[in-house]
């Protein structure tokens, strides 16, 4: 997969946690997230919001800055501003896979002391 083939918007389809025994649970933004990706040249952003309002749960996330490919099955996202202050001045990498218009990107979290895999499926939105 080229660089070039991730250019331009994406839209949230699924949010997921899966665990090291490949099962599954709801991501951070509930069952129903929706949620914007773009790559440009250089540059990207991604806004995910909550579909469904639960009392203290998380309602946004989002972030932007530069990526790049470091593989042909990984790209890095240099994080320049985030909704979660922590992450600004990070790099975050992901592993991905495009099938036709889909793209699956796949992230490492830890959640209640366990390494979740964060995976998260975008649909070419242009």
């Amino acid at each position: 997969m080229s660089a070039a083939e991730l250019l331009g918007r994406w839209q949230l389809v699924s949010y997921h946690d899966e665990d090291d025994r490949g099962r599954t649970s709801e991501g951070p933004l509930g069952p129903e997230p929706y949620g914007l990706l773009y790559y440009a040249d250089g540059y990207m952003s991604v806004n995910m919001a909550r579909g469904t309002p639960a009392p203290g749960a998380v309602a946004y996330m989002g972030y932007a800055g530069g990526w790049r490919r470091t593989a042909p099955d990984t790209v890095v996202h240099a994080i320049e501003v985030c909704s979660n202050p922590a992450w600004a001045g990070t790099e975050q990498t992901r592993t991905l896979s495009l099938d036709g218009d889909v793209l699956t990107l796949r992230g490492h979290a830890v959640v209640d002391g366990r390494v979740q895999q964060r995976v998260l499926t975008w649909k070419r939105a242009d």
